[in-house]
């Protein structure tokens, strides 16, 4: 049964959506997490800590970060591969452009595909480069992450990669939030307009919160 469902078009809309919302919970966590830069150093900084002993003296230190981080790996590879085979079976579907051309589909709806490849791209720099220090500018400093953000973000290169990805996730949230509630069956016609409002407002709410970040660096609010 699992196989069956895994191999169909609706089982693999099934994974997409709930892998989806699964990393739109994490995002605004994250989020929520990152604002508490604007509180200075000391704040931040034991956050980051805090992060890394979740669940002790039951869960040994990081391993609740690492649980975390094995499910997002799984829901990121998981909404990657469904939507790769989804794409190639929709190719496969239709060799050839339609005489008449479609109505025309929202921006959201046609750069979900580059905005997908743009954060795949973009969660490799950013691991690199917050997480494990690999790329970081101006000398990564283990357990100082207000430290490693505010070097990070002093950059004009880094400023760009972040709010270029944070503007290709919002209209990834946008309106992939509204097809995940049509896939589980939430949508109907009355929760229509709901629902895009809805996903607007999210994809408005993490796409500003996020970009407050770089912006409080920049203008040196964050210094």
């Amino acid at each position: 049964m699992a196989r069956a469902m895994w191999d169909s078009s609706v089982g693999k809309k099934t994974v997409m959506a709930v892998s989806g919302l699964i990393m739109l919970l994490y995002l605004a966590v994250h989020m929520f997490g990152n604002l508490k830069i604007f509180f200075g150093p000391g704040d931040y900084n034991r956050y980051g800590h805090w992060l890394r002993t979740i669940g002790e003296p039951f869960m040994h230190y990081e391993w609740t970060l690492w649980v975390i981080r094995v499910v997002l790996v799984v829901a990121v590879v998981a909404h990657a591969v469904c939507a790769y085979q989804l794409s190639r079976r929709d190719l496969r579907a239709r060799p050839s452009k339609y005489v008449h051309r479609k109505p025309r589909a929202s921006y959201a709806t046609r750069t979900m595909r580059w905005g997908g490849i743009i954060l795949a791209l973009f969660i490799v720099w950013h691991i690199l480069d917050l997480t494990t220090g690999t790329v970081h500018s101006g000398g990564f400093q283990e357990g100082h992450p207000y430290q490693n953000v505010v070097d990070t973000f002093s950059t004009w290169y880094g400023n760009v990669i972040y709010i270029v990805a944070m503007l290709a996730l919002g209209l990834h949230v946008r309106h992939g939030f509204w097809s995940a509630a049509q896939t589980l069956g939430v949508g109907s016609r009355t929760r229509d307009r709901a629902l895009k409002a809805g996903a607007n407002v999210l994809a408005l709410l993490l796409t500003a919160g996020f970009i407050a970040v770089p912006v409080g660096v920049m203008t040196g609010v964050v210094s």
